[in-house]
């Protein structure tokens, strides 16, 4: 009998809240096509839940390596390639639709297309050695995502710092720009997020998903479409980086 292959993301629901993870832990949860139709799959299925929270994690104790290397390189290219610019531009505006409220638990590293997802996120928990690095610059590379994200979360000045120069940005620097909510100890990241999770689950009404709502409507970004399937444009396949 052929075993089941296991789940590249998933959803786990508590009470009133729940949990997308992304399990590549072998590649550092890098990103590849197929991952991205289940990480679409299970933020369905945490809102069919009714959650109105949404942890989003990296199982194996880190977030995201960024897309996978080797796989994008693969000859002849998988199937998927063809596809991966649309279908990544509709994860993010998935993210931006989505209307509970997502809080990244940023473990151990968060970069290139990782870092876009950290960017998404409402409220971010991160390690204090844990870092942030939006580093397709230095691989000849566009960023499209987190380009799109960050002119929606900070300034010009800000998002061309973090773009145009690429360095690691860790949990103290995020939260001094206003890009993190919360900076504890590397072993308590995933904790932490559950606790405030389930401390937002517990508000009576629909307050959060009203609120959130509001910060969409008063943005610039419309109903997201717009603003981030133009940004769907993958020049090349993406390379390894040197350390920055």
């Amino acid at each position: 009998m052929n075993e089941k292959t296991p789940p590249e993301a998933y959803a786990v629901t508590h009470d009133g809240w729940g949990e997308l993870v992304l399990s590549r832990s072998d590649r550092r949860n890098a990103i590849v096509g197929p991952m991205v139709g289940e990480m679409r799959a299970a933020l369905a299925t945490l809102l069919a839940a009714k959650s109105c929270v949404i942890v989003l994690r990296g199982g194996g104790g880190s977030f995201c390596s960024g897309l996978d290397v080797d796989a994008f390189g693969q000859t002849p290219p998988p199937a998927w390639r063809q596809t991966f610019p649309s279908d990544w531009a509709g994860w993010h505006v998935d993210l931006y639709r989505c209307p509970a409220v997502v809080i990244c638990a940023l473990e151990r590293h968060a970069i290139n297309g990782g870092s876009s997802m950290v960017f998404a996120s409402d409220l971010v928990v991160v390690g204090e050695e844990a870092f942030v690095l939006v580093g397709e610059a230095a691989i000849g590379m566009a960023a499209p995502m987190n380009v799109a994200w960050l002119r929606l979360k900070t300034t010009e000045t800000i998002a061309a710092q973090l773009t145009l120069a690429p360095r690691r940005l860790k949990g103290a620097e995020l939260l001094r720009l206003g890009l993190a909510y919360e900076v504890v100890p590397d072993d308590q990241v995933l904790a932490r997020a559950r606790e405030l999770a389930a401390t937002l689950a517990g508000y009576p009404g629909d307050g959060l998903k009203n609120i959130k709502a509001s910060l969409r409507r008063y943005g610039a970004a419309g109903d997201g479409s717009d603003w981030f399937r133009p940004a769907a444009v993958v020049s090349s396949a993406p390379q390894r980086m040197a350390e920055p």
